[in-house]
């Protein structure tokens, strides 16, 4: 493992570009150093260098993904989630603590969504009965990211969304003064406003909640003529 994370490393490092690095990391509010790699040109590198260097095993993916946290580079963290992508039907539940490790680490709106919907939503519908413990666990959490979490891990569920659940998570966090728990109500509302326009509509108008939630939660319903 040791020798493919220095092949990794190095194969990154040597197509850093100080000139995008400082606006990449002024987007991101300087919350994190960055080699300076776009989106575009970092998943052809994750594809080079699995094509030559192959995927690491499942059993190894703990050690890369929380050693690759540990890099300063926010583009490690990155590549961290794209080999979770690629090995995410491997994941059983014994990964959720790793989940929740990389969600309360290095945390911005840039990993936590990611991790939030593609990793937490898939391995909770893969393995259903640790939906309930899971979300129990973070939805009272200190930790805001973990909240906006249990938020967010929904948004790709459509019909099979548990209205009753998100409602009930809205409803707990609808006095947060955080703006990016405001920011997760109003997203996880709207999307699901797609599937259940009435009971969202419904919910909203009855619910108290900050203007910039409810904003956000009929904005898709507005832009399609379904309310005045």
């Amino acid at each position: 493992m040791a020798t493919y994370l220095q092949s990794l490393q190095s194969h990154y490092r040597q197509h850093a570009n100080a000139d995008t690095a400082v606006p990449m990391k002024k987007y991101m509010q300087d919350q994190f150093e960055f080699l300076g790699i776009k989106s575009p040109e970092a998943k052809l590198l994750f594809r080079q260098f699995v094509a030559d260097h192959g995927l690491p095993e499942t059993s190894q993916i703990e050690q890369l993904v929380r050693e690759l946290w540990t890099w300063p580079e926010r583009e490690f963290q990155y590549v961290a989630l794209m080999f979770l992508d690629k090995l995410q039907k491997q994941l059983t539940p014994d990964g959720i603590p790793l989940l929740e490790h990389i969600i309360t680490h290095k945390s911005w709106w840039d990993t936590v969504d990611s991790i939030a919907i593609h990793h937490v939503g898939k391995l909770l519908r893969q393995y259903p009965d640790q939906r309930d413990p899971v979300i129990s666990s973070w939805r009272d959490a200190d930790d805001f990211w973990l909240r906006r979490t249990t938020l967010l891990f929904q948004l790709d569920y459509k019909a099979e969304t548990d209205e009753s659940l998100l409602f009930d998570l809205v409803t707990a966090n609808h006095d947060s003064s955080e703006f990016f728990i405001r920011k997760a109500i109003g997203w996880a509302l709207r999307e699901y406003s797609k599937t259940a326009p009435d009971a969202v509509k419904t919910f909203v108008q009855d619910q108290s909640m900050a203007p910039l939630s409810r904003r956000e939660a009929l904005k898709w319903m507005k832009s399609k003529g379904l309310l005045p």
